[in-house]
């Protein structure tokens, strides 16, 4: 992540009248802090709220209430007039509506949508195919990353037609531009969810309507939210047999190093129901298994415990970039976060570039001319 010094200040787009931000998750960190800023600039916000992340881990809980707090101390600024929470799954197509219905209810319009809400289910393609339970994790991370901001997307069309402006702002991931091994299911849904923005971008535009992606660093995606991953089964993917940099054994780096992390999955292993464990012939294998995460004999779920002020450094750069472009009059379609964001994307599409240039005779070579397509036509006609 660049560092904080060289972000400048926070600069909003210039405008005229207060605007209306709708947060997918109000709880996460990013969301949690684009709304804090949103509300210190003048704009009003709802945020949406699913009660059982925030129970689910006691940090984020109390990152939440810190923030609530907050927004009651600043009530001689208007905070509490101009924000309100929601409960909100974007799964659900009926709660999307009902929070577009919130916004406009309480302030009369709605300009820009923050669709930053998001999981990560890690492990390799085989081995989320190893039971129901891995089945249903691929399920689900389709279910949050694709369908429910597609959910919201679809829901605020009408009203933002209606006004005839408004902005959309999904954040992805450079995983989104980057296959990961050890990620595919993730990358995915955010393939996914990208394919579907630049095109709908197309169909909203006579509306005055703005689509654009934020695409921030793999760990601040990952690291942020919720984590689900499956135990190495299989040992075609350990690594004396597969050097490919499964992204399992780089969480184990990133999450072995935070305060918690270690107990906190001791404690979910343990916890976890005998029922759901994975059996299958590898299953005892511990060779390579030196990671938190390596290590496990079940599907774990949990949080990385990272403390408030880790949250805020981490999110920074993303939370410049989604004030800065939110709401702008002619903003990126695709809007890439951080310096190790955009060398990693140059470098691929320079790997691209070369792949066309060394098969683009192949490419040529299957063109049909159309003097040639005439005269089997006239052919056959005679």
């Amino acid at each position: 992540m660049t560092e904080t010094t060289n972000i400048p200040q926070l600069r909003f787009p210039p405008h005229s009248d207060r605007r209306v931000w709708l947060i997918s998750s109000g709880d996460n960190p990013i969301g949690l802090n684009v709304a804090r800023q949103a509300l210190a600039h003048g704009d009003c916000v709802v945020s949406g709220v699913v009660p059982s992340n925030i129970v689910r881990d006691e940090n984020r809980r109390t990152y939440f209430d810190d923030f609530l707090a907050e927004v009651e101390r600043n009530e001689e600024h208007g905070w509490k007039d101009r924000f309100r929470t929601f409960l909100l799954d974007i799964r659900k197509m009926g709660e999307c509506q009902a929070a577009v219905a919130e916004a406009v209810n309480l302030f009369r319009r709605l300009d820009i949508v923050l669709c930053c809400t998001s999981q990560a289910v890690v492990g390799s393609v085989e081995e989320l195919a190893a039971s129901s339970r891995t089945l249903s994790l691929v399920r689900d991370q389709f279910e949050t990353n694709y369908f429910g901001p597609v959910n919201l997307i679809k829901s605020a069309l009408p009203q933002m037609r209606s006004q005839r402006s408004g902005h959309f702002l999904v954040l992805t991931g450079i995983t989104a531009h980057l296959g990961t091994p050890g990620l595919g299911v993730y990358c995915a849904s955010e393939w996914a969810l990208e394919g579907f923005c630049d095109s709908i971008a197309y169909e909203v535009a006579p509306f005055n309507i703005k689509v654009s992606i934020l695409q921030c660093s793999m760990e601040i995606c990952i690291l942020t939210n919720l984590i689900s991953s499956v135990p190495p089964i299989l040992p075609a993917y350990s690594a004396s047999e597969n050097n490919a940099p499964l992204f399992r054994n780089i969480l184990d780096g990133l999450v072995s190093r935070l305060p918690q992390a270690a107990a906190n999955l001791n404690n979910t292993n343990t916890n976890n129901n005998s029922s759901n464990e994975i059996t299958t012939p590898n299953s005892n294998n511990s060779e390579n298994k030196t990671g938190p995460f390596s290590s496990l004999r079940d599907v774990v779920t949990m949080y990385a415990p990272l403390s408030a002020a880790h949250l805020e450094a981490l999110t920074l750069e993303t939370v410049h970039a989604i004030t800065a472009i939110g709401g702008h009059e002619n903003p990126p379609s695709r809007h890439i976060i951080g310096q190790e964001g955009v060398a990693a994307v140059k470098e691929k599409l320079k790997t691209v570039s070369e792949e066309l240039e060394d098969f683009v005779q192949s490419s040529y070579s299957v063109n049909i001319h159309e003097s040639t397509v005439e005269e089997e036509f006239s052919g056959d006609i005679m």
